[in-house]
């Protein structure tokens, strides 16, 4: 995902969009990276307000997109 940095994505940010595009839920990807669900919920609301897409499933095509 080398776009990621032009949308101005954070690391962080990018983290929680490249466990989103292996299809992990919220609560998953909190696990993984050893996040509060709630951080990965914030993560996502600025994804999707940076890249502006309206879903969860919008956010994952944009991505997918990026690559």
């Amino acid at each position: 995902m080398s776009s990621l940095s032009l949308a101005g994505v954070t690391p962080a940010e990018g983290q929680v969009l490249r466990q989103l595009v292996r299809g992990l839920s919220n609560r998953s990807i909190a696990a993984e990276l050893v996040l509060s669900h709630r951080t990965v919920e914030s993560h996502i609301s600025r994804l999707l307000a940076k890249t502006g897409c309206r879903s969860r499933t919008q956010l994952l095509l944009w991505a997918l997109a990026e690559r």
